[in-house]
């Protein structure tokens, strides 16, 4: 039984309330638990499976349960999520708070930067207000909500975790799975399996990042040891709007120019001052490359301020660039032993062989 006087008893109440509370209030409503069925591939060698698997590797396609986090970001039924979330769904079931379910539909996803778009058929949905992740503060509090281990199908709420900003604009560049992770949100708010996708917001409830990733230590723990990674909203904003918009974001890009790593034997026969870089072997009429100038005999040393030293290297600059069709790249070229800069538009390929 409570003996404590009334007065006391309110002022105990109100110290409570605080600016982590104030957040989680703001935006449990609008937080998703999401929970997918993925098409999976597996390279099988008939080796360990040799009743099945013939002679010959074969690759197996199996169907796997996933689970993940997202934000509603529009009262008529847009969701933020991670494209590795929902990616290959064969179906994709939405939890709101208080347990309501949907089936929704894949609006689209961007592979590159690992933001996708899904949507549920419904009206005057609770949605998050979005802040501005140009602004934020290394120190500032931050809590992570979303659907950890599957806790959201439990309790039918969204799971709150909070921290402090522990760093921004981290970049980690081009990973296997694709995906580009530039100028990332740094937290120590603990996340888990199953928050992929979920909002990281600041103290006034806004959403300022979509928890992405996090690193475990080892290859043998996978829970939270407290570095934890965020997708800044100003860049999940520019793609959710390409993917409502398009479906998808537009990196299929030409630009008419094939190029050639230097190797020592063409270093000596053309006189080339250097083997670094690419050469320039073919300029295609009517391309990018045309319009700008470079020339066959070129020597690209340098992307966007980045060396280079083969082809790849080019895509991978470009890649993490997160440049889409429309963007200009900078090049830095030798022609005639003298440095220049040219700039280079990537723009929409009109044909199946594009250069690079």
């Amino acid at each position: 039984m409570n003996t404590q006087p009334a007065a006391q008893q309110d002022g105990i109440n109100s110290s409570r309330q605080t600016a982590i509370t104030f957040a989680i209030e703001q935006i449990s409503n609008s937080v998703v638990g999401i929970n997918v069925t993925q098409l999976k591939q597996q390279q099988v060698n008939p080796f360990f499976d040799p009743f099945w698997g013939g002679f010959f590797p074969y690759t197996r396609t199996f169907k796997v349960d996933n689970m993940g986090s997202g934000v509603l970001v529009s009262p008529d039924g847009y969701i933020i999520t991670n494209t590795h979330v929902v990616d290959n769904a064969t179906e994709i079931v939405v939890t709101l708070r208080g347990g309501k379910s949907y089936e929704a539909q894949l609006v689209g996803v961007d592979n590159l930067t690992d933001i996708a778009l899904v949507k549920v058929d419904d009206s005057d949905l609770p949605f998050a207000e979005l802040g501005n992740s140009d602004e934020l503060i290394v120190g500032e509090w931050a809590v992570a909500l979303g659907n950890p281990l599957g806790l959201f199908d439990v309790s039918h709420q969204p799971t709150a975790t909070a921290g402090i900003i522990s760093g921004v604009k981290m970049d980690f560049g081009l990973k296997e799975a694709g995906h580009v992770y530039q100028d990332m949100i740094q937290t120590d708010a603990a996340i888990n399996p199953g928050n992929s996708g979920g909002p990281l917001v600041n103290a006034l409830g806004e959403v300022i990042g979509i928890n992405t990733f996090i690193m475990t230590g080892s290859n043998y723990s996978s829970g939270s040891i407290g570095i934890g990674f965020a997708i800044p909203i100003n860049r999940v904003k520019e793609v959710a709007e390409d993917l409502k918009k398009f479906g998808k974001v537009e990196r299929s890009y030409t630009t008419g120019v094939h190029v050639q790593a230097i190797d020592p034997v063409m270093q000596r026969y053309l006189r080339l001052p250097t083997s670094e870089g690419v050469i320039i072997t073919d300029v295609e009429k009517r391309s990018s490359g045309e319009r700008a100038g470079l020339q066959i005999g070129d020597v690209i040393l340098a992307v966007d301020n980045r060396k280079i030293n083969s082809p790849k290297d080019i895509i991978r600059v470009i890649d993490e660039g997160l440049h889409k069709v429309g963007d200009i790249v900078t090049l830095t070229i030798l022609r005639e032993n003298k440095s220049i800069d040219i700039e280079l538009t990537l723009e929409e390929p009109k044909s199946k062989w594009w250069g690079f």
